[in-house]
């Protein structure tokens, strides 16, 4: 059967995820170096969701219809649930993946941003410069979550597990763990994590 005959939105089990990894860079995407944003989150993901994954990835140059275009794609097309970006998200006049997302974005979802805020104060008084956003984009019989993460892989990760003290006792929630509830609550599949590492949040069920 031809490919382009298939069901976008078809999943090959009841709770397979559909993520969309888009990495937002005039420099890698034209090759001038390696690309190190997408990599990262697919091997953080890969360690943390237990439940089956299908990724799409897209690298695309810091350009406001490129970034659009990439996230309706992602989410119209290839059914993603869950959408993640990374760079373009600073105050300089070439970063404009915010402003990308709120356009295509049906409604905003404030908490995200302001918790990667959080998280990345604990270690440079910069963060406050970031404007990353985090949106649904919801058209007919489907919904995605759609964030901005920043662009260097070791915030990716503060940013998505949060922060631990050498006791493990939790300094700041990744914003991670409220992701499964959400897409939950958008109607998406059941996405479960290894609590080892992020341990998603769900409110405990009434008797």
């Amino acid at each position: 059967m031809s490919m382009k005959h298939q069901n976008p939105f078809h999943r090959n089990s009841p709770n397979e995820v559909k993520i969309g990894l888009v990495s937002i860079s005039d420099r890698a995407s034209q090759g001038v170096y390696v690309d190190e944003g997408i990599p990262s989150l697919k091997n953080w993901l890969g360690k943390v969701i237990t439940t089956p994954v299908v990724f799409h990835e897209r690298l695309i140059p810091d350009e406001t219809e490129h970034i659009s275009s990439s996230l309706i794609e992602l989410v119209d097309e290839l059914g993603c649930d869950l959408v993640l970006t990374t760079g373009g998200t600073g105050p300089s006049r070439r970063d404009v993946t915010p402003e990308a997302t709120l356009d295509v974005g049906t409604r905003e979802m404030p908490g995200f941003g302001e918790q990667m805020r959080q998280i990345s104060l604990h270690f440079v008084p910069t963060a406050i410069l970031s404007r990353q956003v985090a949106v649904l984009r919801e058209i007919e019989n489907h919904a995605a979550l759609i964030m901005n993460l920043p662009g260097q892989p070791k915030s990716i990760q503060e940013t998505l597990e949060g922060l631990k003290d050498a006791n493990g006792k939790v300094l700041a929630h990744g914003i991670f763990a409220a992701v499964p509830y959400c897409i939950d609550l958008i109607g998406g599949p059941c996405i479960e994590t290894d609590e080892a590492i992020v341990k998603a949040f769900r409110p405990k069920k009434k008797k």
